[in-house]
């Protein structure tokens, strides 16, 4: 029964040894164990871009030579931000607003990843909106996009499949690409898949221009409205309800992901498309871009900046070892990437084959992959219903991961700042409320230019602020509030400091990696474009403020926090704002030991590396000897009384 109880124990993320407890924090909430807190970051670090965007990074930068910067990116720079991350929501306990008690100047840092967090759960529900609709249009006999003699196709259009039709090769090598919205002229023969014209005609029956709005499409609205119910009963209870619904978001997709791999390789050409995919061009390991694309890959898909990682980690016990939770995690995330592109690969290698035309023309990224490219490969498969059935739930499942975390930062962050117990009673109220919002500035998404705007808030909200943002966040911790006592309170929450090589990645490698890729992301700037529609500069120019709206936090915050901190020169009242705020720290009173206790004496100045130590010192000094000179003035008075009673006795001579 013993054993039993430190199991338990170790599942919840308390140190063997210490009692067992159901809640640690009770005001707060906990994980239930340390697995539903392993599956979520998973479920969050997982998305939708390891599917789509990892595989077609990899193939147009050297195949498996991209392994190699890929891996070292990993290594230098994604396990790293992703420990600090993960330490310091739990070190606090608090979400990423309430940790910038670290250092109360840079709190706009907490607001940029809640303003960031708003606008790609915004889109990105969209998205797995979507993805719910194609799963519901997959329940048939016959997928919808499979054929050309639909209302919505065109003369252009030209099946893979047919009755009795087959494609000889002098029609396949004038076949064009097969991804959403690319039409090129091959031999003077133009060709539009079924998919394509199903996605562009029929799904969003898209618009001519990013202005032009038409008609909401009722089937994506109510899609949309089913997936925000869904995201809003998975965290009815916080942590507490989504901690139980990742055991089978998290873990179902590589259960599919294995069965259309296995069904995948067994197809013709399917090792044709793995060879494509991993076959190694080293040459273009010297590309600076390639290095550029492994950093921005590794950087955006463990989710780094966008507060969710704070979020979640704020809800571990004290003493969990986040260190451990940091490796398996990034490590996971990483692997997933590399099994996904297998499985893309496989079928885009079989269709391929099929057409007859280099898997070139057939690969592609993004809502094209997802959406056009993949679902018309699965046309080609016997029960073809079935494998996509099993294929947009996955997609559904991947983004549903992240969609938690998006929503739980926004209403942790929210609860955290206000406090209150009423606040903390009703969080479910405060989800619905975020909820709601988020569907009503969804539904713009959902309009004949749905596809215009979402695709510009994914290029310019989430870019190269989240680049600043981590940027600014790594020169708070390791300069602003400092790397040593950083390190030590590492220390007292783990019960060992950070390794030597995670010291020096916080302070040197990692930011020099993150400015790296934001000086990447500006030389390697090109306007967003969509098939062939070239966005005006007044899109444009609201995408900027997108993308600025986030940073702008920053300093504004600063500059506010400044002018409201005491000070008679604006250098003191910088120094006061910097200083760490006297609730920073251990969020229960059990785990504020050392520098943190109450009556914490000298240490205190440690924790405080802008305040002026000899001040401190001095007035430290004079509080001691004031309390010296009182105990020998009590000791005077019980002289006098002749009596061994203190001098705070109601009646001495008793």
């Amino acid at each position: 029964m013993m054993e039993e109880k430190q199991f338990a124990g170790i599942l919840n993320g308390a140190v063997p040894g210490e009692p067992v407890k159901k809640d640690e924090n009770s005001r707060r909430g906990n994980w239930g164990n340390q697995i539903e807190f392993v599956l979520t970051s998973v479920g969050y670090a997982v998305g939708l871009g390891n599917v789509w965007r990892f595989p077609y990074l990899c193939y147009r930068n050297g195949g498996g030579a991209f392994m190699l910067p890929y891996f070292i990116m990993l290594v230098f720079c994604g396990i790293p931000l992703f420990f600090l991350e993960l330490s310091f929501g739990q070190f606090a306990s608090l979400g990423c607003l309430g940790v910038w008690k670290i250092s109360p100047m840079f709190k706009g840092v907490g607001y940029g990843m809640m303003v960031v967090s708003t606008y790609i759960g915004i889109y990105y529900n969209v998205v797995i909106c979507i993805a719910f609709y194609y799963f519901f249009m997959s329940m048939t006999n016959l997928l919808p996009w499979t054929y050309c003699n639909n209302p919505w196709n065109t003369a252009d259009c030209t099946g893979v499949v047919g009755s009795g039709r087959h494609l000889n090769a002098s029609l396949a090598n004038a076949t064009t690409t097969l991804v959403a919205g690319v039409s090129e002229v091959v031999n003077r023969t133009k060709r539009t898949s079924p998919s394509e014209e199903y996605w562009k005609h029929y799904v969003l029956n898209i618009s001519d221009d990013i202005g032009n709005f038409g008609e909401v499409r009722l089937p994506i609205l109510g899609c949309l409205a089913v997936s925000w119910c869904v995201v809003f009963l998975c965290l009815i209870r916080g942590v507490k309800s989504s901690g139980k619904v990742v055991y089978f978001t998290a873990t179902f997709p590589y259960v599919v992901l294995t069965i259309l791999f296995i069904r995948g390789i067994t197809l013709d050409g399917a090792i044709n498309g793995i060879k494509y995919y991993l076959t190694p061009q080293w040459q273009k390991v010297l590309d600076a871009k390639v290095w550029g694309d492994a950093a921005s890959q590794i950087f955006y898909s463990l989710g780094c900046a966008w507060g969710g990682l704070i979020t979640m980690a704020s809800y571990n016990k004290f003493h969990n070892n986040c260190f451990r939770d940091s490796i398996i995690i990034s490590i996971t995330n990483c692997a997933t990437s590399v099994y996904a592109g297998f499985v893309i690969f496989s079928i885009l290698g079989f269709m391929a084959h099929h057409l007859n035309v280099p898997v070139s023309e057939v690969a592609d990224h993004g809502p094209g992959l997802a959406f056009v490219a993949y679902p018309e490969a699965l046309t080609l498969l016997p029960i073809s219903p079935l494998w996509s059935l099993l294929f947009f739930f996955m997609l559904i499942l991947l983004g549903l991961g992240t969609q938690f975390c998006l929503l739980e930062t926004l209403v942790t962050a929210i609860v955290d700042e206000i406090g209150t117990d009423w606040i903390i009673r009703n969080k479910t109220i405060i989800t619905l409320v975020v909820a709601i919002a988020g569907f009503l500035l969804g539904v713009p998404l959902t309009t004949r230019a749905g596809i215009y705007w979402l695709l510009l808030m994914d290029n310019y909200a989430a870019s190269f602020s989240l680049v600043i943002i981590s940027c600014i966040m790594c020169i708070c911790i390791m300069y602003i509030y400092g790397h040593r006592n950083y390190f030590k309170d590492v220390e007292m929450m783990l019960g060992f400091p950070p390794p030597l090589f995670f010291k020096v990645c916080w302070r040197f490698i990692s930011p020099l990696i993150i400015s790296f890729i934001l000086i990447f992301t500006v030389i390697q700037y090109k306007p967003i474009t969509y098939n062939d529609y070239v966005y005006p500069g007044w899109s444009l120019a609201i995408g900027f403020a997108m993308a600025l709206s986030s940073v702008i936090c920053i300093p504004i915050y600063a500059l506010y926090k400044i002018s409201r901190s005491p000070g008679a020169t604006f250098r003191e009242r910088l120094k006061n704002a910097c200083r760490s705020h006297p609730k920073w720290g251990p969020a229960l009173q059990e785990h504020r030991t050392g520098r943190y206790a109450p009556m914490a004496s000298e240490d205190t100045v440690e924790a405080r590396p802008l305040k002026e130590k000899e001040e401190l010192k001095e007035e430290l000094k004079e509080e001691e000897k004031e309390k010296e000179r009182k105990d020998e003035i009590s000791l005077t008075i019980q002289g006098s009384n002749g009596s061994t009673n203190t001098h705070n006795n109601p009646n001495p001579s008793a």
